[in-house]
C-alpha cells in the first residue's frame, strides 16, 4: 500500500512539473486553489468547486474541456463538467499517500483549452485515527538467567502506528507483575521505546518463565492500541542439589538372590533443568571394596543391583551409601544411606563332624557305651539353624544328644557280637527344620573288636570216618576241623587227642594228630579182622584268653581189604593139606550129594563172597559142582564103563578186586554098594569127631562178634542222644544174607544209604564209585533203629 502510494505521488508530481513547463513555453493564464478534506471520505464526495473557485462560466466547461491532468491511470479525484465540482473518485489514504509526511498535499493540475489554461488545485489530505499501534510480533520470548541481578534492563521491540503525529504511538502499558517494571525512551522521530527493567530476583524453580502483556497506546481520542506478549523464559543456574523423594530407603533382600536382581531404586530430583537437573547416581566416597563387589548402582535409574551372590551367614545387613549428583558444570551432590536387610534363606546343609571316634569296640562293651562325639553345625539361623540328628539303619546304636545343643553322642543300645557283625555302618543324618529341609549324611564305620566268646565248634559232631584195613603207617588217615567264630588269637586253634587209661585210650596211642590242622595220622597198619571199630576223642583248643575248648568224638570203621585168601575147611587131610576122599554105591541116582566143600574167608563182602569152580575133573558128564555152594553132585547113574575112581580139584576164589584163591582136590571112589555102607559106618564116626571141633570154633566165633555188635550198638545209641541226629550215621540190618561165609554192614549218611555187601545184593542197588567193590548205594527203607551184622560164618 505504502508503495502504491509513493508510486502514484512520484507520477503527480512529474506530471505537474510538465504542465508547469508548458505553461511557461505557451505563455497560459494560471491559477492556485487549495482545498482538504480527510481521509477515507467515500467515494463520490464532493471536495470543492473549481469553476466557482476560478471564477469561470459553467456554460463554457464543455466548450473549453475542463478536465485534470493525473500521471496515475487512476485517478484520486475527478471534476464533473457540467458543474465544475471536484469529487473523489478513489478511496484516499492519507498513509498510503503520505506515508509519515506531516502535512499531505494532494497537487492536481486542471486544463482548460481553447485557449489553454492551467491551473493548480492542492487538495490536503487531513489524517484521522484510522489505525491502531502494532508490534512487529505477537509473541516475543526473552531469556533471562535466573541470575541476572535487579536493575538489569531489556530493551522491547517498539509499537508501530501508521497515522501522523498526533495519533502515533504515545504510550507503553505493562501487565502487572512482581520481578518488571517498564521504562519508556523516547527517541524523537524514532518514537518511543519500551525497556523491560528487572526488579526482583528470578528463580527459575520457582516459576520457570513470566508471561507478560505490553500494550501501546495512541494519541487519538478514544486511543486506539495494541498488543505483544512477552515470555519471558528464566535460564537455569545449577543452584539446587538433588533432592530423594524418601528420607529413608530400607529393603529386605533373600540371600542368594541371582545376580541381576534389582535390589531397590532410589530416585532423587534436582529443581533445575537441564544438564543441572538430569541427575546421576553413585556409589558414596566412603563405600568399602566389599560393598562395591557385592553391589552396584545404575548411574541413570538409581537402580541398586546385586553383583554377587549374598550370603546371609557372611552378613546379616548392609548400610549402603548411595550419592545422587547432577551434571552442572559445578555438579552439586546429595548423600543418601540405603539399609539392605538380608533375609536368612535354608541354603546350608548341617555340617556333621566328629569330635572323637573309638575305630574298635570291644564286642562285650555294655549297654550306653560311648561310641562317638558329634559336633553338627548349621550356618542358618532360626528355623533354618535348627537340626535334628538320626540314624537311619537299624543298628544296635542311638544317638543322644548332649547338654549343648549342637553336640551328640553315639551309644550302645543293644549287646554286640562281633560273630554276628564285625563291623557296622552308621549312617548319621542331620536335617534342618528349614522350608525346604535340607539334610546331609556321614557315616562312620565301628569295627567290633573280638572277645573270645566262642568255643571252638567241629564240623561234625561226631565224626566217623572209614579207613581201609592195612594203611601206610605214619600217613594222614583222616583229618579233623574246628572253627572259632572268634578272630585273631581267639580263633587260632590248636588239636590234641585225648589220652586216657581206657582201652579206646590206648587204641588212641596208635594215632598221632597234626596240633595245626588236625590231620590224623595213624602210626601202625589197622587190620579189620583184629579190629573193625574204634573211637577217640579229639579236642580243640582256641588261643584266647582265656582259651576256650571243645572235644569231639571220633568213630573210626576199618574197611575190609582183600588180604585173606579162602581156607579150605573141608575136606582136609591128616596132613593139613586139602584133600579128601569120598566113596560111594555105584548105583546111586543122578543129583546125588556126593559131597560139600567147606571154606573160609575172614575178609566181607566181596572180599569174602567165595566162589567155587571145577578147575580139574576125570569125566565132565558125571558130577558137577554148585558154584555158590560148593555141593558135589552126580549127573547121571555110573555105567559099567566108568572108572571106579575120579579126580576133582576144587578151585575156591573171593570177589575181591584181585581175587584169593584155594584149591581142593576130592577123589570120589565108585563101589559096590555093600562096600559102601561099611566105608560109610567108619567115616560117620570120624566125621562127628570132625563136626564137633568145627561147631565149637563156630560157637566162639559168633559169640565174640555177638558181643562187639552189642557193644557198638550200645556206644552208638548212646551218641545218638547225646547229640543231635543230624551228625550221626544210622546203620541198616540187611536180611539178605543167603548164607556163605560173607557178611554185610549197611549205614545212613545224610540223605542216601550205603552197604557192605556179601555174596547177595538187593534189587536195585549200585555200586558206589571209589567204593573199592565193598559198598551200595541201596533204597532208603526208613527203620526204627539200625544194627551193625557182623560176619555169618556158614558151613554147609
Amino acid at each position: 500500500m505504502e508503495q502504491r502510494g509513493r508510486e502514484a505521488w512520484t507520477g503527480l508530481w512529474r506530471w505537474i512539473a510538465i504542465m508547469v513547463a508548458s505553461a511557461f513555453m505557451w505563455s497560459g493564464a494560471s491559477a492556485q486553489i487549495r482545498y482538504s478534506i480527510s481521509e477515507e471520505v467515500k467515494q463520490g464526495s464532493v471536495v470543492g468547486n473549481i469553476v466557482k473557485d476560478l471564477g469561470l462560466d459553467v456554460s463554457i466547461l464543455e466548450e473549453r474541456a475542463l478536465r485534470i491532468v493525473s500521471g496515475s491511470n487512476e485517478p484520486l479525484f475527478e471534476v464533473n463538467q457540467n458543474d465544475g465540482n471536484l469529487y473523489v473518485n478513489h478511496k484516499v489514504d492519507r498513509e498510503e499517500i503520505c506515508e509519515r509526511s506531516s502535512v499531505c498535499l494532494i497537487n492536481l493540475k486542471t486544463v482548460l483549452e481553447n485557449p489553454l489554461e492551467i491551473h493548480y488545485v492542492s487538495v490536503e489530505v487531513l489524517d484521522i485515527n484510522d489505525h491502531s499501534p502494532t508490534f512487529p510480533e505477537k509473541v516475543k520470548r526473552f531469556e533471562i538467567s535466573e541470575s541476572a541481578l535487579p536493575g538489569a534492563r531489556f530493551q522491547l521491540l517498539a509499537a508501530q502506528d501508521l497515522d501522523g503525529e498526533t495519533y502515533s504511538v504515545q504510550q507503553y502499558k505493562l501487565s502487572q507483575n512482581d520481578h518488571f517494571r517498564l521504562e519508556v525512551k523516547d527517541r524523537g522521530k524514532d518514537g518511543k521505546i519500551p525497556i523491560l527493567n528487572l526488579q526482583r530476583p528470578l528463580d527459575r524453580e520457582s516459576t520457570s518463565s513470566h508471561r507478560l502483556l505490553l500494550t501501546a497506546f495512541d494519541g487519538g481520542k478514544p486511543p486506539r492500541s495494541g498488543t505483544i506478549h512477552i515470555i519471558v523464559e528464566v535460564l537455569d543456574v545449577n543452584d539446587n542439589s538433588p533432592v530423594f523423594t524418601k528420607d529413608t530407603y530400607s529393603v529386605m533382600l533373600n540371600e542368594n538372590s541371582p545376580i541381576g536382581t534389582t535390589v531397590i531404586q532410589v530416585n532423587a530430583t534436582d529443581l533445575d533443568e537441564g544438564s543441572n537437573g538430569e541427575v546421576i547416581y553413585s556409589f558414596g566416597t566412603n563405600v568399602n571394596n566389599r560393598l562395591r563387589k557385592l553391589f552396584e548402582v545404575n548411574a541413570r535409574t538409581g537402580d541398586i543391583i546385586v553383583k554377587e551372590l549374598i550370603d546371609f551367614e557372611t552378613d546379616d545387613s548392609y548400610e549402603i551409601d548411595i550419592q545422587a549428583s547432577d551434571k552442572g558444570a559445578a555438579p552439586l551432590t546429595t548423600d543418601k544411606s540405603v539399609v539392605v536387610q538380608i533375609v536368612d534363606l535354608n541354603d546350608n546343609v548341617p555340617q556333621i563332624e566328629v569330635t572323637s571316634f573309638s575305630t574298635a569296640l570291644p564286642e562285650d562293651s555294655r549297654i550306653g557305651t560311648t561310641v562317638a562325639l558329634i559336633s553338627v553345625t548349621d550356618l542358618d539361623s532360626g528355623l533354618n539353624g535348627k537340626v535334628i540328628c538320626s540314624i537311619v539303619e537299624d543298628v544296635p546304636f542311638k544317638i543322644i544328644q548332649s547338654l549343648q545343643e549342637s553336640m551328640y553322642s553315639i551309644v550302645t543300645k543293644d549287646p554286640l557280637d562281633r560273630e554276628k557283625h564285625s563291623q557296622y555302618d552308621v549312617t548319621i543324618v542331620a536335617k534342618d527344620t528349614g522350608e525346604p529341609a535340607l539334610t546331609s549324611e556321614k557315616t562312620i564305620s565301628v569295627v567290633v573288636s573280638d572277645v573270645n566268646d566262642n568255643s571252638p565248634a567241629f564240623s561234625l559232631v561226631p565224626y566217623i570216618f572209614y579207613v581201609s584195613e592195612n594203611n601206610a603207617a605214619g600217613a594222614s588217615v583222616f583229618s579233623v576241623k574246628a572253627f572259632d567264630g572268634d578272630e585273631g588269637n581267639n580263633a587260632l586253634l590248636s588239636y590234641h587227642i585225648l589220652r586216657d587209661g581206657s582201652e579206646h585210650g590206648k587204641i588212641a596211642s596208635y594215632l598221632n594228630i597234626n596240633a595245626e590242622n588236625g590231620d590224623i595220622l595213624a602210626l601202625k597198619s589197622f587190620d579189620f579182622e583184629t579190629m573193625k571199630t574204634f573211637h577217640f576223642q579229639v579236642v580243640a583248643t582256641d588261643s584266647g584268653t582265656p582259651s576256650l575248648s571243645s572235644n569231639v568224638t571220633v568213630n573210626v570203621f576199618i574197611l575190609d581189604q582183600n588180604d585173606n585168601a579162602p581156607v579150605i575147611l573141608y575136606p582136609v587131610s591128616a596132613n593139613g593139606s586139602a584133600e579128601g576122599v569120598e566113596e560111594i554105591p555105584r548105583n546111586v541116582n543122578a543129583g546125588h550129594l556126593v559131597t560139600k566143600v567147606r571154606a573160609y574167608d575172614a575178609d566181607i563182602g566181596y572180599n569174602g563172597w567165595l566162589l567155587f569152580s571145577l578147575q580139574e575133573v576125570t569125566d565132565h558128564s558125571l558130577f558137577a559142582l554148585d558154584r555158590y555152594t560148593g555141593q558135589i553132585r552126580t549127573l547121571r547113574s555110573f555105567t559099567e564103563t566108568d572108572e571106579a575112581e575120579h579126580k576133582l580139584v576144587i578151585l575156591v576164589k573171593d570177589n575181591g578186586n584181585v581175587s584169593l584163591s584155594a584149591t581142593a582136590t576130592v577123589i570120589i571112589k565108585a563101589v559096590e554098594p555093600k562096600e559102601a555102607f561099611a566105608a560109610s559106618d567108619v567115616k560117620s564116626a570120624a566125621k562127628d569127631d570132625e563136626d564137633n571141633n568145627v561147631t565149637f570154633y563156630l560157637i566162639i566165633t559168633l559169640s565174640s562178634v555177638s558181643a562187639l555188635f552189642l557193644i557198638s550198638i550200645i556206644v552208638l545209641i548212646l551218641m545218638q542222644c547225646s547229640k543231635p541226629t543230624d551228625y550221626s550215621s544210622k546203620y541198616l540190618q540187611d536180611a539178605n544174607y543167603d548164607g556163605t561165609l560173607c557178611h554185610s554192614i549197611q549205614y545212613r549218611s545224610g540223605d542216601r544209604r550205603y552197604m557192605l555187601v556179601g555174596p547177595r545184593m538187593s534189587i536195585g542197588s549200585t555200586i558206589v564209585p571209589g567204593s573199592n567193590g565193598n559198598t551200595l548205594v541201596v533204597p532208603d527203607r526208613r527203620r526204627t533203629s539200625g544194627e551193625v551184622r557182623m560176619p555169618n560164618i556158614g558151613i554147609a
